[in-house]
């Protein structure tokens, strides 16, 4: 059941990260890695890995991108 909770949190944060790459859009990177980060905890508090890993791809695409555009120094 967590891993399903992770997976759901996992997926509605990937959507928003991907719309977050549109140009201005960046600093909605900011709200979706902490919710990337529940979608963690759910996750390692699960059996199985596949929620996690996706949290986790989401939060470094997350924080690859406010790197680039100069959120994150």
């Amino acid at each position: 059941m967590r891993n399903t909770i992770s997976l759901l949190i996992g997926v509605v944060a990937l959507i928003l990260a991907i719309i977050a790459f549109i140009p201005l859009l960046g600093w909605a990177n900011w709200a979706i890695i902490p919710l990337a980060v529940i979608g963690l905890a759910f996750g390692a508090t699960s059996d199985k890995t596949s929620g996690r890993n996706l949290n986790l791809v989401v939060i470094g695409m997350g924080a690859l991108r406010l790197f680039l555009g100069g959120g994150i120094l």
